[in-house]
């Protein structure tokens, strides 16, 4: 007994001399350090992780009614009762290294838990804590046990953290982490057994809570489809539920469109309303009746068609500074021109970004050509004041063409003074305001769209991506004042496979950064900004994005060989890996 306390003491102090010496040299001699936590350290040091003391950070709101939480929640309460007489905290964590709950019992754990943040709020992941249970199970994807100065911030070299990633049941995507953490002195190798056999029981509970949510979600439909007899939608993970109605009123194109602009609201947790531009020139509104814990929701859909049924289809024109092809696209644009021709003034509503301005400048332009289009932006004004004195200007003439953009940015004073001017110029002129469908501002909806009677819908880039190949070139040629560069096709194949949150906008600033590398001839995908190089459906966090722009880097350098880039950035072909797919690099 004595000579294993000795050799655990001298295992330690070895550790500890190995720490540091990598903090001091960089270099890691001792083999008593597993190669995880030598890349982890790196990692730490790479994103400049203070090893004396934890990174600052703020307190979050966590989400306590979570899928994850909610099948945590006993099996944490459980281990807890049991383990009431250890110095133990148990912790569980998102997929991000939030911290959404803790249990402890002892109070000299739970005091020492508190000073070092890691309590409910605060993020463990290693970019704020450097090498840890939680950061580095989630950087590996796999069950990890630090211990005492395994540990990169000296704070937490006392306390010993086993913990084990958390999968989604059915996708294996990961979830979150469940981590036990005691005293260094009092840890032994049954603590890091026993937090797989928690993460185990937990995904047993999201399995069976699964079930259950599926079979809510059923209820959930039924009694909102008796409840409105319209059109209802209900989405939930792999079940779509669309009732006859619905059916009926949309083609198989427009359920496609339809479905992705649903989830995408879904996901936007606080997102009540959404629009869709739908291919056949229709208009969905998405109201969500009603929400599960769990993600799903179900939806009362609106069809809305007189107004674009109006525009006569025709062949597509071409008009200067617009380019696009898709049907969603070219209905847009056909309702924006003849409402211009009629004097009917119009709402352009869509995500930042994706033309809405731009669109309504370029057609009132070509609609009346002898007439100047006066586009004036709120974000170009240093005031809201200056923003409505240059619309009262510019307003003096009743024969005027302006497009307002961005009016729901306005603070509430500014719409009113704006809904004056627009009551007092009715019937005179014409006017569009573009509006944002993210922001959906209740007092410009009251006060300034019934002045205007149709609502054109600019579909976002993701849902219209065909139009890349035909707004790249104009890109450039307004970027390059018309030098003779264009996209090789593998080039052009990766920028269509992006989702491009950031539509037109981010296409153009991608350009941009493009051609200030290549000003002419033909450019290949690897002339490409290094966000082009990546799939990620999410957006990107600042820390992801450079994280993301290094591994293209180093892959790049190192000709595609992923375990020479691995090498080069510190870290395991396991971790490059999980990364490459991650962010879905190409």
């Amino acid at each position: 007994m004595f000579k294993a306390a000795v050799a655990m003491a001298e295992e330690r102090a070895a550790k500890e001399l190995a720490r540091d010496q990598f903090l001091t040299t960089g270099i890691i001699e001792s083999g008593l350090i597993e190669p995880y936590v030598m890349n982890s350290w790196r990692r730490a040091k790479e994103r400049r992780v203070g090893p004396d003391r934890l990174n600052e950070q703020r307190q979050r709101d966590v989400n306590a009614e979570s899928p994850l939480v909610r099948a945590a929640f006993p099996v944490l309460r459980r281990l807890t009762d049991d383990m009431a007489l250890h110095a133990v905290g148990i912790v569980l964590t998102s997929a991000d290294g939030l911290v959404l709950d803790r249990m402890v019992t002892d109070a000299a754990i739970l005091k020492t838990l508190d000073e070092v943040q890691l309590a409910r709020g605060y993020s463990y992941a290693e970019e704020f804590t450097g090498t840890n249970g939680i950061g580095t199970s989630l950087e590996c994807g796999r069950p990890t046990f630090i211990r005492g100065s395994e540990h990169y911030v000296g704070a937490l070299t006392g306390l010993a953290c086993a913990g084990t990633p958390i999968r989604d049941p059915i996708t294996g995507r990961v979830l979150g982490v469940v981590n036990l953490t005691c005293w260094v002195g009092e840890s032994d190798p049954m603590q890091f057994t026993l937090a797989k056999n928690v993460g185990n029981q937990i995904e047993s509970h999201l399995s069976a809570l699964k079930t259950e949510d599926e079979v809510a979600l059923l209820s959930a439909y039924r009694q909102q489809s008796r409840r409105h007899p319209g059109h209802v939608l209900a989405v939930g993970g792999d079940i779509v539920l669309m009732n006859q109605y619905l059916r009926q009123a949309l083609d198989p194109a427009d359920q496609i469109a339809l479905l992705g602009n649903a989830t995408e609201m879904i996901q936007a947790a606080d997102a009540t309303t959404a629009v869709a531009a739908l291919p056949s020139g229709n208009v969905a509104r998405i109201s969500a009746v009603e929400r599960t814990s769990t993600g799903s929701a179900v939806l009362q859909i609106q069809i809305q068609s007189t107004a674009e049924r109006s525009v006569t289809a025709g062949q597509s024109r071409h008009i200067p500074g617009l380019a696009g092809r898709s049907s969603s696209w070219r209905r847009c644009g056909q309702l924006v021109e003849q409402c211009c021709r009629d004097r009917n003034w119009v709402v352009i509503e869509g995500e930042r970004g994706s033309g809405r301005a731009k669109l309504g400048q370029a057609v009132a332009q070509f609609v009346t050509p002898q007439r100047s289009v006066r586009l004036i932006r709120v974000e170009n004004f240093s005031s809201a004041d200056d923003f409505i004195a240059e619309v009262e200007v510019q307003t003096v003439d009743d024969d005027f063409s302006l497009v307002l953009a961005n009016v729901d940015d306005l603070p509430e004073v500014a719409v009113e003074q704006l809904a004056a001017i627009l009551q007092a110029h009715a019937g005179h002129g014409w006017i569009a305001v573009t509006t944002d469908v993210a922001v959906r501002s209740p007092l410009v909806h009251m006060l300034i769209v019934p002045h205007f009677t149709h609502t054109a819908v600019v579909p976002p880039l993701r849902h219209r991506i065909d139009d890349v190949e035909e707004l790249v070139p104009m890109l450039l040629r307004e970027l390059t004042r018309g030098a003779d560069v264009r996209l090789a096709p593998d080039a052009m194949r990766q920028l269509a496979k992006l989702a491009w949150p950031g539509n037109v906008a981010q296409l153009r600033r991608v350009l941009a950064e493009t051609v200030a590398v290549q000003r002419s001839g033909v450019i290949g995908v690897d002339k490409l900004p290094a966000e082009c190089r990546s799939l990620a459906r999410h957006r990107l966090t600042a820390l992801e994005a450079l994280e993301r722009d290094a591994i293209v880097r180093s892959l790049l350098e190192a000709g595609g060989d992923k375990a020479a880039a691995a090498l080069a950035l510190g870290m395991s072909r396991a971790t490059i890996y999980r990364k490459i797919n991650q962010f879905g690099i190409a």
